[in-house]
């Protein structure tokens, strides 16, 4: 059986040495700062990203890759391996044209092709997770069927949780209105946020400062997992620990996690949530 390849986008913020060790082609979405343009983690790492993103005085935009930039991936994996099945995961459909991108151009390849496009329905490393997890059982020679079963079950088993540290970047990007990031700042209110199980990001709840917003995550997750199940808990942040740290230590200090990753939040999700956001995904191990 010729091994499936499993292809990306820069959102699952998978860091390049993974991408490499597992064979993972990442395909990239654009930065834009005013005219200037990048490509999210080639020519824009995520450190140098938020320098820019505080001293900006607008909004940074993003754009998604286009069919034919899939294209050009697609082909060079079939001229390297004509037969071998192609499975192609990103990010969340209702954040972006990326799914859809990469689902025109697997239409497009002119000869025979087994190419599946999958939805995470998620972002950063709620699409990282599934990407790693589909390597890995690529390199064990799995059935691209039986590698989209098991993403497809942890992606309905997954619970997620998000803090912004600002509420200014959601205000930007027309998410909440003016008066209603003014209030939240002045009152400290933290907004617990999540993505819904069809790719959309919802309010959970809303609490006053960082430690009660913490221990409100952490209740939440145990109505979904007992303390004594085992789980795999994944963490992704902004290059801002503060309340990163309390979260990593009250989640961990909880569960009976058997295995956990940390991830950098990269360019495009931080242009859209700002800097010191933090996120918690949990899923049974």
């Amino acid at each position: 059986m010729t091994q499936v390849r499993i292809v990306t986008d820069s959102t699952s913020d998978i860091p390049e040495e993974i991408r490499r060790e597992l064979g993972i082609e990442m395909v990239p979405l654009q930065v834009l700062f005013g005219t200037e343009a990048f490509l999210d983690s080639i020519t824009l790492k995520s450190e140098e990203f938020y320098d820019k993103l505080v001293a900006f005085s607008g909004l940074p935009t993003t754009s998604q890759p286009s069919p034919a930039d899939f294209m050009a991936v697609y082909e060079r994996l079939l001229d390297e391996s004509p037969d071998g099945p192609i499975l192609s995961i990103h990010l969340s459909s209702q954040f972006s044209g990326t799914y859809q991108s990469a689902l025109l151009a697997s239409t497009m390849i002119e000869r025979d092709a087994d190419i599946a496009v999958f939805d995470s329905r998620s972002a950063s490393c709620g699409i990282g997770m599934l990407v790693i997890r589909a390597a890995e059982m690529a390199r064990q020679g799995s059935s691209k069927d039986d590698i989209l079963a098991e993403i497809e079950r942890m992606r309905s088993e997954t619970e997620l949780y998000f803090l912004v540290d600002t509420l200014e970047y959601l205000q930007k990007g027309g998410r909440i209105g003016k008066a209603s990031a003014l209030i939240g700042s002045i009152l400290n209110i933290k907004p617990i946020l999540t993505i819904d199980s069809t790719g959309v990001i919802v309010p959970v709840d809303k609490v006053r400062g960082s430690k009660k917003a913490i221990q409100r995550i952490v209740d939440m997750l145990r109505e979904k997992f007992p303390p004594e199940e085992p789980v795999a808990v994944h963490f992704a942040w902004t290059h801002q620990r503060g309340s990163a740290l309390d979260l990593q230590e009250a989640v961990t200090s909880s569960f009976n996690v058997q295995a956990t990753s940390i991830t950098t939040l990269g360019p495009v999700v931080g242009a859209h949530v700002g800097p010191g956001t933090v996120a918690v995904f949990m899923h049974r191990k």
